[in-house]
């Protein structure tokens, strides 16, 4: 597969800046490094041109107009655009913190514009599963796509999922587009839903208010988290209140990282910690009174108590009628060696 960003059960996890920035690149670079000490794979900005993005009389959302007082997505919008040369800078940013630059382009231009920034892959937010014409664009790249199937009905994905020629370069993210998303609204068992029916890999973007669903999702197997990311959810901006900030981000991802080692690869083996406590936490079968060698073991002789490096309790019915071939003790562990072969 090409999308080698899935290593092993490593979660690619990414802070989703998206518009958080303000349209300021010193915010920005801040949220990049901040970020990057929360453990990130990757920071997702959006890249677009507001006017081929939305029309003169577009509305905002209302969960838009609340963080922001504006009544016009195209003025939202225009307070936060970046320029080449901020996206060029950012890129560079991002690599000496080790972290990956992508971002979600809304026009076959910002994509152009990626592609001069040779960015890996393409993330796409769910308002674009059905835009066909920006989705066959970016095929032509060759380069893995990431797609949010939010506001989708399964036909509408899996309409998308037949246009992309190049399965092995889709990953596909269930996602519930709320602002932020009721916990009663998450359905996260709709992962496995995506799971049985496309063949790719599946993971989660998220907008609820905490850490929880991301963890949850990464349990049912999503190998993508996104979850929105801010320094301060009272700056003004529309996404701000719907995101995590440093320190819950980083709770987020130190606990997807232990739900990783901890779900294992589906053997049952056991710890040495396990072993031993095993020796104490089981029971043997126990002499109740002092047995001469050669006495014929009666079952009122015997109990069954802790702890378990004996003669398991399940044989007691096999010890009954045998013979002890050495003077025993009341309160022994008996072992097989303290008895005769035969009944």
């Amino acid at each position: 597969m090409s999308l080698n960003i899935l290593k092993n059960s490593h979660t690619f996890i990414i802070a989703e800046i998206g518009v958080n920035h303000n349209g300021d690149i010193n915010l920005a670079k801040q949220m990049i490094k901040s970020a990057s000490e929360c453990g990130v794979d990757a920071v997702k900005f959006q890249t677009f041109k507001s006017e081929d993005l939305v029309t003169e009389n577009a509305k905002t959302a209302d969960y838009q107009q609340k963080n922001t007082n504006e009544n016009s997505q195209l003025e939202m919008l225009k307070k936060l655009e970046l320029s080449f040369d901020d996206f060029k800078e950012l890129k560079d940013y991002a690599s000496k913190y080790d972290v990956m630059f992508i971002s979600s382009p809304f026009d076959i231009d910002s994509v152009d514009l990626l592609e001069k920034l040779n960015v890996p892959l393409y993330k796409l937010g769910s308002g674009e599963l059905t835009n066909f014409e920006l989705i066959d664009y970016i095929q032509d790249t060759d380069k893995p796509i990431i797609i949010s199937t939010g506001m989708a009905t399964l036909d509408e994905i899996r309409e998308t999922y037949d246009f992309i020629k190049n399965k092995e370069n889709l990953i596909m993210l269930h996602c519930i587009t709320g602002y932020p998303t009721e916990f009663s609204e998450a359905n996260l068992n709709f992962i496995k839903t995506l799971q049985v029916e496309f063949d790719v890999p599946i993971g989660f973007s998220d907008h609820s208010p905490g850490i929880e669903l991301p963890i949850a999702a990464v349990a049912l197997g999503a190998c993508v988290v996104e979850k929105h990311f801010t320094l301060d959810k009272n700056l003004e901006g529309p996404d701000h209140k719907a995101s995590l900030n440093p320190v819950e981000f980083k709770a987020m991802v130190d606990a997807i990282r232990n739900v990783e080692v901890a779900m294992g690869d589906g053997i049952r083996t056991f710890s040495v910690n396990e072993l031993e406590i095993k020796k104490v936490a089981r029971k043997s079968i126990v002499l109740n009174e002092d047995v001469s060698k050669g006495t014929s073991i009666k079952r009122d002789m015997l109990s069954i108590k802790r702890p378990g490096t004996g003669i398991p309790p399940k044989f007691i019915e096999d010890v009954v009628g045998r013979k002890a071939i050495n003077d025993l003790k009341a309160n022994s562990v008996l072992k097989w060696d303290d008895l005769d072969k035969n009944n």
